[in-house]
């Protein structure tokens, strides 16, 4: 039996794909190419649940060291709207499943992608491009919209039936709503995506920290939550509620001190370790006013600091 590795996001889409493939007596195993900047933290949990239901194989493949090292701040096609460097981001993955594709004999690469559904990696010229990044111009088949693109390697060699494949078009989502109803799939996500390099305010954060700091994966999980803060230079962290405390907490970089209110509820943060006692003590301030006590101690790197709520308005200036 011919064998493809599927790049699967969760989504509809990518569901659909595999579907097809297996309609023409393709295994077919699903791989997750992890970069870190996913929103969902349910994520690995929610697409195992849906390749059980799709009866594939899953793999979550943990690429983020490299990913920040060679892509996410020079990328060959440039950034969206925002920090998101689209076309690359494709094209990295397609080279991690061809890696894949080696180790368990597979012939060929699917992807849910379908043309002309989003505006800077999907377009024909990009699909292109992320096929030549990639140096995967023939292995990679997008069965929704394959009618619509020259064919592959599994279709020239008879593989896959062209025929049974799909010519979707754009943002409607008809078609693949229906197919959903006739595969009786359920646990796909919705097509919004989760990648906060595409979020606006995610790409602020991420732009402020990346020019006073060298970004790596043990900072991605603290760029997703809490207030953030930058002090002549120096950042500072301090989660919104209790259910972001453990993201702060459980940090393990070498790159911040932890800070704690000492002996009472409130929120965690991290302070920049390059902060003097001035920045300390303005931040030990900052996290007693975001409690419901006027004063106590805050606990920076085994220090106690005597700290006073103060009006959150004067910290604003600071607010990334």
């Amino acid at each position: 039996m011919i064998k493809a590795i599927a790049l699967f996001s969760g989504g509809l889409d990518s569901a659909i794909s595999i579907k097809l493939m297996q309609e023409q007596n393709i295994e077919v195993e699903a791989i997750y190419v992890d970069i870190g900047f996913e929103s969902n933290k349910n994520k690995i949990e929610e697409l195992k649940k849906l390749a059980d239901e799709l009866n594939v194989k899953f793999t979550s493949i943990d690429v983020k060291e490299k990913y920040i090292q060679d892509i996410l701040f020079t990328p060959v096609y440039g950034y969206g709207k925002n920090f998101n460097p689209c076309i690359d981001c494709h094209a990295n993955m397609i080279r991690v499943a061809k890696e894949y594709m080696k180790k368990v004999d597979a012939k060929f690469i699917i992807s849910g992608e379908v043309l002309n559904q989003r505006p800077m990696s999907q377009r024909l010229p990009a699909i292109n491009a992320v096929n030549k990044l990639a140096n995967a111009q023939n292995i990679v088949l997008r069965p929704l919209s394959a009618k619509l693109l020259p064919p592959t390697l599994p279709e020239i060699k008879g593989w896959v039936d062209r025929e049974k494949l799909l010519a979707i078009n754009g943002r409607d989502r008809k078609i693949q709503l229906e197919l959903a109803k006739k595969y009786n799939l359920e646990h796909f996500e919705s097509p919004s995506g989760g990648c906060l390099l595409t979020d606006i305010n995610f790409s602020k954060r991420l732009k402020d920290y990346s020019k006073y700091l060298t970004l790596t994966k043990d900072e991605i999980d603290i760029l997703k939550v809490g207030r953030h803060f930058n002090v002549d230079g120096i950042k500072i962290i301090i989660s919104r509620n209790k259910d972001e405390n453990p993201y702060l907490k459980e940090y393990k970089g070498d790159k911040f001190y932890k800070m704690f209110p000492d002996n009472f509820k409130g929120p965690v943060g991290l302070i920049q370790k390059e902060a003097n006692e001035e920045i300390k003590k303005l931040a030990a301030d900052m996290l007693i006013s975001y409690t419901k006590k006027d004063n106590g101690f805050v606990i920076i790197d085994n220090k106690k600091y005597q700290a006073q709520k103060k009006d959150k308005k004067e910290f604003s200036k600071y607010l990334i």
